[in-house]
């Protein structure tokens, strides 16, 4: 029996528990905060998310939760018109083998947890936080802040983008800010117009800003996001935000954009920040998982996505005693590394020149989405919601 150590208790982290625990192995997750619990608002979950769910046990009870959304939208959000939208229903599903949908973040990680606690193996710490490691050839420890030691065959790097374990086995700092502001709102659907319920992920792109709705909660809130490139260089983490100074950020937005912005309320703000894709996730028996390893800015909304497809390869190859995890460790490093690490680029790439241009090279873009049919839209994003193996040697939709 291999003793699986996981360092975090985020969506990763659990995934991860459930993945390797399944297979038999001891599991202990040490999570810094005083309880198991994920901040945050919604969350988007492409076909490959529900692949990676459904492998965990857990598929069903997200799906439970889920708003299954019509149409990915994308509308100049100057002029208020629809430049392109991909249909997420019949036809998508059909070569995706699964929906996407959308759910508050808690909608994803409460049945993580839930299961977790019913799985045999499991054991949940809180108010653990790992401070560094050690290891010799057979044994990892991961040495906690309050200098308690925590004994197993492998340490699992789960603790998100400012990850401690990260800084021993990369070094490499601070993560990068991306110079982008977020602003989030939750409102009840109830006093958002009839004209604006739409069952769809909408994206409005302006100059410098974009703004992204859509319903969770089983459609009875809107989930408001807007961000503004303004070269922001300080960290700022849920932050709260004043009406008026949020509702000044979104110069020409266009009217119907407007009303939905107008709507939000109690806002909080975050300065986004991601990493450069790295070579080396593995240090003999500790591995790098989901943010550690490749933190990325929303914009492709696969983060979450990613860290699922991890743990659950990670679990595959973890199917082994004590004595193979350091070989198996690299098999998951080089598997995982490429197709994270294109999805960082991308999610960069639609943040600085999908997302924000203004004038002509706006109307570029424009002109592109919009010549687009169905099949070249699924084409462009099959090799990210199609994939059902999770390694960079899977062909889209294998």
């Amino acid at each position: 029996m291999t003793r699986v150590l996981i360092a975090g208790g985020g969506i990763g982290g659990l995934a991860t528990a459930l993945a390797v625990a399944t297979r038999g192995h001891r599991v202990t997750v040490l999570e810094r905060r005083g309880e198991f619990t994920e901040l945050g608002a919604g969350i988007q979950l492409a076909p490959n998310a529900f692949h990676a769910l459904d492998v965990l046990g857990v598929g069903q009870a997200v799906r439970d939760r889920a708003v299954f959304v019509d149409e990915l939208r994308f509308m100049d959000g100057t002029t208020d018109r629809t430049v392109a939208a991909m249909a997420l229903t019949d036809d998508y599903r059909a070569r995706f083998g699964n929906p996407y949908a959308v759910v508050h973040r808690t909608d994803l990680y409460q049945p993580l947890l839930e299961e977790c606690r019913r799985t045999p193996g499991v054991e949940l710490r809180v108010d653990s936080p790992v401070a560094r490691y050690e290891q010799d050839g057979d044994e990892v420890v991961a040495v906690l802040d309050s200098g308690a030691r925590v004994t197993g065959h492998v340490l699992v790097g789960a603790d998100g983008i400012r990850s401690t374990v990260r800084g021993q086995l990369v070094g490499d700092g601070e993560p990068k800010v991306s110079g982008h502001t977020i602003y989030r709102s939750v409102i009840p659907m109830e006093r958002v117009p009839e004209d604006l319920r739409w069952n769809v992920v909408t994206l409005w792109a302006g100059p410098k800003w974009h703004f992204v709705h859509y319903p969770i909660g089983g459609g009875k809130y809107l989930n408001l996001a807007a961000t503004r490139d303004d070269g922001a260089t300080e960290v700022v983490v849920g932050r709260p935000a004043a009406t008026e100074h949020v509702r000044g950020q979104f110069a020409r937005m266009g009217a119907r954009a407007r009303r939905l912005l107008e709507l939000g309320e109690d806002w909080r703000t975050w300065v986004l920040c991601d990493r450069d894709p790295v070579d080396e996730w593995v240090d003999g028996r500790v591995v790098l998982l989901g943010d550690a390893a490749h933190p990325m800015l929303q914009y492709a909304a696969q983060g979450a996505c990613m860290a699922l497809e991890d743990a659950v390869l990670l679990g595959d190859l973890l199917d082994c005693g004590p004595s193979d995890v350091p070989e198996r460790l690299a098999r998951f490093r080089d598997e995982r590394r490429d197709r994270t690490a294109r999805a960082q680029l991308v999610a960069r790439f639609m943040g600085e020149r999908l997302y924000h241009p203004a004038g002509e090279d706006a109307e570029a873009r424009n002109a592109l989405l919009s010549g687009m049919s169905q099949e070249e839209l699924q084409d462009a994003v099959a090799w990210l919601h199609g994939a059902r193996r999770f390694d960079a040697l899977a062909s889209p939709g294998a």
